[in-house]
């Protein structure tokens, strides 16, 4: 089995429809995609919808979390949408990310940066718009060569001049509301340091006492030394350890497949899983999961 755990649509910063990125998962031979936009379930209906045969979709979501000042995420999945603590907690965070995002496009224009609100809201379109958008504009204008040269200090890092700081989870918080909807959570790309500050592992071990179940070791910006010594991190906390390509279409590198989670890694995740199974594909079977959709619904 071909199990990529971590996947975005235009639902929040991809560029794929949530159908197109279905379809293009089979394409590339995947048995399993998770869809795990930003801080939305908003693309599961269409996901769903589109799901071709012998593809199995791991619903999801990529929430946006911070601890001691440091930005990080955590991806949580089959979690029932409709919890009233998780869904108030995703809309307190998407609330913010309008204003946010136009105060950091305010920044850019101070600094001589020729772009405007009207370009990053037809680039977000119906996604929760975030910095990836304003990194796209900024490449259109010129500014940069690529989004990922937007995610500098002189940019849009943490900490950079045209940074604005947005509501984010307190991530012990998340783990318990996520639990507490039936959800499984792994720390999403723990020590990309090309992105900014990262936490350290004893906040990690702080995590994992109080539920985190996994962290995503095998991604595009963990060198294999820094995988090597996750995976060492992760034996010695009980940690399941996920591989991800964290595909966002064009507007990244990584193609779907890139990255893969070990299988049996997979089934214990959906055996972990109370609010919600897999959803397998027209004719398929994922083979651990069960009917879709939210559990005991």
């Amino acid at each position: 089995m071909r199990i990529d755990l971590h996947a975005h649509s235009t639902a929040s910063d991809g560029t794929d429809t949530p159908a197109e990125l279905v379809r293009n998962a089979g394409a590339a031979g995947l048995d399993v995609v998770a869809l795990t936009d930003h801080d939305t379930t908003r693309g599961y209906a269409e996901a769903i919808d589109a799901l071709p045969a012998g593809l199995t979709l791991v619903t999801g979501a990529e929430l946006s979390c911070r601890l001691d000042g440091i930005s990080m995420h955590m991806l949580a999945y089959l979690f029932d949408p409709e919890e009233p603590a998780l869904l108030a907690e995703r809309e307190l965070v998407r609330d913010d990310r309008v204003p946010r995002a136009r105060s950091m496009v305010a920044r850019l224009q101070e600094l001589g940066v020729p772009i405007t609100w009207t370009q990053v809201a037809r680039i977000a379109g119906a996604g929760s718009v975030g910095r990836p958008h304003i990194a796209s504009a900024l490449v259109e204008t010129g500014v940069v060569a690529t989004v990922n040269d937007a995610f500098t200090e002189q940019w849009l890092s943490d900490g950079g001049r045209a940074f604005v700081e947005k509501h984010e989870t307190d991530p012990f918080e998340a783990i318990r509301l996520v639990k507490g909807a039936g959800g499984v959570t792994v720390f999403a790309h723990p020590a990309a340091a090309k992105r900014g500050r990262t936490v350290p592992d004893s906040a990690i071990a702080e995590l994992a006492a109080v539920g985190l179940d996994g962290i995503e070791v095998d991604h595009m910006d963990h060198e294999p030394a820094t995988r090597a010594r996750l995976r060492g991190l992760a034996a010695e906390l009980g940690l399941l350890t996920t591989g991800s390509s964290d595909y966002h279409g064009s507007r990244k590198t990584c193609g779907l497949g890139d990255f893969t989670t070990d299988p049996e890694v997979y089934g214990e995740i959906v055996r972990r899983a109370t609010g919600a199974f897999p959803v397998p594909g027209a004719g398929g079977a994922s083979g651990m999961g069960g009917v879709g959709g939210t559990r005991g619904a």
